[in-house]
């Protein structure tokens, strides 16, 4: 029990008071969503109307199916905003640490990743060094397409009417017009 006590008062130390609380709270609705929401309510337009309810932009006809979004203590759902005729896919994971924008007729296949931050750790953790605590937004424009089980890092934006393929990790923004595909995700051709 005392070193579950000094982990939490180190977590406290680092993050803030108002951010634990913060944090706190934000489990409690995510909770409620899951369980609740996403599995008594299992109609999308409960998802929908929840989400709303919580500040979050959501446009006409958009469909959301089992999606999982963690970091809701961040921007909280107002940082999300989908617009109209949108569909989001099962077990699609969204990280609301920074804002994440859909715009009009933009499809996410099931089971992808769409990620707005890196950290490796607590601020002394030596990797922090190499790698330090970032987080940038992620955009979808107009009619664009993302692959089952494809990752999004964070700042990327994939440009009007992009097809990301299935299984990609998008490492940089992507063209309008365009097909991307691999590890790195790669540019294949232009979509005409």
């Amino acid at each position: 029990m005392r070193i579950v006590i000094e982990e939490l008062k180190r977590a406290i130390d680092e993050v803030g008071t108002k951010r634990t609380i913060r944090f706190i709270l934000y489990c409690v609705v995510q909770v409620i969503y899951h369980n609740l929401v996403d599995h008594l309510l299992y109609f999308s337009s409960a998802r929908k109307l929840f989400l709303q309810i919580l500040g979050a932009k959501i446009g006409k006809y958009s469909i959301l199916m089992d999606v999982n979004f963690f970091n809701w203590h961040h921007t909280g759902p107002s940082g999300l905003k989908i617009g109209k005729e949108c569909f989001i896919g099962d077990k699609t994971l969204i990280d609301l640490y920074q804002s994440v924008i859909l715009e009009d007729q933009v499809t996410v296949a099931q089971r992808v990743t769409i990620l707005t931050h890196l950290n490796v750790g607590y601020k002394n953790h030596p990797m922090q060094k190499f790698f330090p605590k970032t987080s940038r937004p992620v955009t979808l424009k107009k009619g664009s397409v993302v692959g089952a089980a494809a990752t999004i890092l964070p700042g990327i934006t994939i440009g009007q009417k992009a097809f990301i393929a299935a299984g990609s990790v998008v490492t940089k923004n992507v063209p309008a017009n365009t097909l991307v595909a691999g590890i790195p995700a790669k540019k294949i051709r232009k979509i005409k």
